[in-house]
């Protein structure tokens, strides 16, 4: 990862993702008459509404789920993505703001169990990055694992962020 000066502790910065790409870590998990759909995934705030009912509807199809899911699943995306957008834009002071990061996952055969920290000012960090150089770094040669290391440390600072305006 890329050490960048930090942001003055005075200075407002405008809400967003602490992260290179500005991406909202999206969860889903409906269940609809007795089938059930759970999945995780960033979404960027900056795509048009429009492209969210596109998505829902080709994950209906290509999952064969039945047709309910569509709305479901646009409604629960727009819903997050409306919480992202409502505090977009908005002053924040972070200051000298370090925060811990705790990977506690399963994905597949493979537990991951770690802590580490993360500068919320250094706007150029890269979660997908640094997963790939964990991977590596641990010879972890699942390709699920890193995507979700990354979710997971986009979810962690997603929260952060927002605990920031409470």
């Amino acid at each position: 990862m890329k050490a960048l000066p930090s942001t003055s502790s005075k200075a407002p910065v405008k809400f967003r993702m602490p992260t290179a790409d500005n991406l909202v870590p999206i969860r889903l998990d409906i269940e609809i008459d007795g089938h059930r759909f759970r999945d995780a995934f960033t979404w960027n705030p900056s795509d048009p509404d429009s492209e969210v009912v596109i998505f829902a509807k080709r994950t209906v199809k290509d999952l064969k789920l039945p047709p309910a899911f569509v709305m479901q699943i646009a409604q629960s995306i727009q819903t997050q993505l409306t919480d992202f957008r409502s505090y977009e834009g908005q002053d924040m002071y972070t200051g000298e703001k370090i925060v811990p990061i705790k990977l506690d996952l399963r994905v597949n055969h493979t537990l991951i169990k770690d802590q580490f920290l993360w500068d919320l000012n250094n706007f150029d960090s890269d979660p997908e990055e640094f997963a790939r150089t964990f991977c590596k770094d641990l010879g972890i040669k699942d390709p699920e694992v890193g995507p979700a290391v990354a979710f997971a440390i986009r979810e962690q600072l997603y929260e952060v962020m927002f605990s920031l305006f409470i």
